[in-house]
């Protein structure tokens, strides 16, 4: 079933898609960044990772060396999977070769809510297919612990290209950890990474994403989303930590009624990163719902964020919320909410606010006696406090831990 993946159609769209024009500020050079590299050994025993790299991991909310809390695991080094596992029965963790070897019926999930022809990185991905995973729960299985995936870009000037597929199956559960990982140092690097996630009616998926690069990659993510009737897609997304630059706007379409979508945001943008995020919600479906929440940090980096919810169907509601923290002179943010409603009787609404520290209440808190330098700090933690449906405790201590001690860059 693997030539499928090397269909005609699909290659020829991704060629011409490659001489697309980019998008405005957008001058990557795909062909500056080796596509392969050497093959990474495979791992049965994922404890058996350097030290270094499974700490790097743990940054990420991937847990290595102890597996118990994990319904399963897949890790994916530069563009080679080193080790996937599962631990519940009723959960399928995979390489996508391997998914698309096993199953025929893999043709009716592949470059199918995501096109191949979308631009020049999506495009990258079909022409140079290294791997990516595949995540499943069968029908009416809810997973017990979360299942987690890494990406681990280590290669310097290389382009990791991931196309990944999960499938939640009717009446079924997911809680999945995606951390995106890149090795020590300041190497330059890209990650283009396709995901296609389809849940079906009644199942339920949350999706937890943490970034932890470095200054000098570049990150280029697409997402799309499908959720049927009485479906459920929670999605968190984290970046505390440095990237050159970050470009992503996932989408998701409600096609069934009740179905209800929720996009969560907590973003930093450092000293010379230039980040481009948001969140797209169609709601095609009677009684559907949307919520976009997204806070950003500016230390110095500039951000733009942007936020669409459009309805089609009687009842639907949704709701966006994107607000914006300038901590120095230099940053910049450009809040971008757009709303569209196609006939009466919907609910949508957005509130949309970029500023700065209040002198007010850091004086206040210093009059309780804190430092100036402790006062904000709590007003940022206090900001970056979104209440992050599904996001374990770990990975919440994580996100304090980053905020608490970069206190000082937050003055």
């Amino acid at each position: 079933m693997r030539d499928m993946r090397s269909s005609n159609a699909y290659r020829d769209k991704a060629r011409i898609a490659l001489n697309k024009p980019p998008a405005i500020g957008d001058d990557i050079d795909i062909d500056a960044y080796a596509s392969s590299d050497e093959a990474v050994a495979y791992r049965d025993d994922p404890t058996e990772l350097p030290t270094d790299i499974k700490e790097q991991m743990l940054d990420a909310g991937v847990v290595v060396d102890d597996l118990s809390h994990r319904s399963g695991t897949f890790i994916q080094m530069d563009n080679a999977p080193v080790h996937s596992s599962t631990s519940q029965e009723g959960i399928e963790v995979m390489a996508l070769n391997q998914a698309l070897d096993k199953y025929d019926w893999m043709s009716d999930y592949w470059w199918r809510v995501v096109s191949v022809d979308t631009d020049k990185y999506t495009a990258n991905v079909e022409l140079n297919q290294n791997s990516g995973y595949f995540i499943r729960a069968l029908p009416g299985c809810k997973s017990i612990y979360p299942v987690q995936a890494c990406l681990y870009l280590d290669k310097s000037r290389l382009a990791q290209n991931a196309h990944n597929v999960v499938i939640a199956e009717e009446g079924s559960e997911l809680h999945i950890i995606n951390g995106c990982v890149s090795g020590s140092g300041e190497e330059p690097g890209l990650h283009l990474g396709v995901s296609e996630i389809y849940i079906k009616r009644g199942a339920k998926v949350t999706f937890t994403m943490i970034h932890n690069w470095n200054s000098e990659v570049e990150v280029r993510p697409r997402t799309a989303v499908i959720v049927e009737e009485d479906g459920l897609f929670l999605s968190n997304y984290v970046l505390m930590k440095p990237v050159h630059s970050l470009q992503m706007y996932p989408s998701a379409r409600c096609v069934g009624e009740n179905a209800t979508v929720r996009f969560n945001s907590v973003i930093v943008a450092t000293p010379g990163s230039s980040l481009d995020v948001g969140s797209r919600v169609i709601l095609d479906g009677k009684g559907d719902r949307a919520e976009i929440i997204s806070r950003a940090i500016s230390t110095g980096g500039s951000v733009i964020t942007r936020g669409y919810i459009e309805g089609n169907a009687p009842e639907v509601k949704g709701h966006m919320e994107c607000l914006g923290l300038i901590l120095k002179g230099e940053g910049a943010i450009h809040a971008i909410p757009e709303l569209k409603g196609t006939l009466s009787g919907i609910d949508l609404s957005h509130e949309a606010a970029v500023g700065k520290i209040k002198e007010e209440e850091v004086e206040y808190l210093m009059s309780r006696g804190l430092t100036r330098s402790e006062a904000t700090a709590t007003i940022v933690r206090g900001f970056l406090n979104v209440d992050i449906e599904g996001l374990p405790p770990m990975l919440s201590a994580e996100v304090s831990r980053a905020v608490e001690s970069s206190g000082e860059d937050f003055m």
